[in-house]
């Protein structure tokens, strides 16, 4: 079985290169060969062009495709690989068209395992063990009253005046500012046109507490189910979204007032304009540390009074083996590499595990990725 590894982006190569050290047989694909070279050079001398016909052809059953490229290539990746008998693992977010993919991939007996990065990706982790661990506590009562807050974000260690930082493109976080979200917010479902009319404070739970600003980020709505929460649960808030340093708001305010009237041809036009300035004012200087924040929060009450109240929070940033944002999001896709290949994972279209045993193991890992991480009890 071998691992056909598709992009060595800054993101990519610390779960790669675990697996190369595992002794785990990848082949490595990269638009640029030389890059991928400079990256595991010193690890294998498997490395090709990427072009879709030539993975393809050296696909056979039982393979794994990774794809750490831009998610519109997911979908079609994922149908290569059901027509090879193939695995295929990203670390995006499941798409409708890749949902669609699932009574075929089961039909195949393939796994298309997605959500399995930092975010999404590691939270699932922490929303699942959570649930769990309510669900098993004394507090626990079916008509208790939830709330549950997700919030992870990239900054930088060292603050700046933007209050932000690129390690890629900014277009992305630009086109992400357009998009509207959904969560809920007291009892009944929240919707938000644009984040910056959505941001509070949000106060995190670290050794040496720190303030923060938060905004809901895309629909959570569908992430109560698979968070496996009751439907018959009293959901009064619940909450998946995006951290950014105190300030960003006022940082960001000429941003915000611009992008809201750019529309058509020349609105995108303008938006490439802007990444390519804010890639040149504030992309992340040669070693300069990121860091990495991520906070998932279930809180339940009955009668008013808490009766259970956990956080599982994190801390990471860039030191000497690389950045925060590199290793939290690859060594977990490496993982679900891992899990496919030795059977662990069933066939069909999935997001990270809910397995209790699954869970443990990789937040061990996750453990070693950064310089904090802890389940904060409330009420002890």
């Amino acid at each position: 079985m071998t691992i056909h590894w598709c992009g060595t982006g800054l993101s990519a190569v610390p779960g790669l290169r675990r697996l190369l050290t595992a002794g785990r047989s990848v082949t490595v694909w990269n638009r640029t060969v030389a890059k991928a070279k400079d990256a595991v050079g010193d690890l294998t001398s498997d490395i090709r062009a990427y072009d879709v016909g030539a993975l393809s052809a050296s696909l056979v059953p039982g393979d794994l495709v990774v794809s750490m490229l831009p998610a519109d290539q997911h979908v079609a990746l994922a149908e290569l690989c059901i027509s090879k008998a193939a695995h295929f693992v990203s670390s995006s977010y499941i798409a409708p068209e890749m949902r669609a993919l699932d009574a075929a991939a089961r039909a195949a007996g393939v796994a298309l395992v997605n959500e399995v990065g930092l975010d999404p990706g590691i939270d699932h982790l922490m929303a699942h063990w959570l649930v769990s661990d309510y669900r098993a506590s004394p507090g626990f009562d079916a008509n208790n009253t939830l709330a549950f807050s997700s919030y992870c974000g990239g900054v930088p260690k060292i603050a700046n005046p933007f209050r932000y930082k690129f390690s890629w493109s900014p277009l992305g976080v630009l086109k992400a500012l357009r998009s509207p979200s959904r969560s809920i917010s007291d009892f009944v479902p929240r919707d938000v046109a644009r984040p910056w009319d959505a941001i509070s404070s949000y106060q995190a739970p670290l050794p040496t507490p720190e303030s923060f600003e938060v905004y809901p980020n895309r629909d959570s709505l569908p992430f109560v189910a698979q968070y496996h929460f009751d439907p018959a649960w009293k959901l009064r808030d619940f909450v998946r979204g995006t951290l950014r340093l105190t300030g960003w708001a006022k940082a960001w305010a000429p941003v915000f007032a611009e992008i809201e009237t750019l529309t058509g041809p020349e609105g995108e036009a303008r938006l490439k304009e802007m990444s390519d300035q804010f890639w040149r004012d504030n992309a992340y200087d040669d070693n300069e540390p990121d860091r990495v924040v991520l906070f998932v929060d279930l809180q339940a009450e009955r009668n008013g009074q808490t009766v259970y109240h956990k956080t599982y929070a994190m801390d990471a940033w860039g030191d000497a083996q690389g950045t925060a944002m590199g290793r939290l999001v690859s060594v977990p896709v490496s993982l679900a590499v891992c899990a496919v290949l030795d059977g662990q994972l069933s066939p069909g279209v999935q997001a990270a595990p809910s397995d209790p045993a699954l869970v443990d193991g990789w937040m061990s890992e996750v453990g070693d990725l950064a310089q904090y991480l802890a389940v904060i009890d409330h009420l002890a």
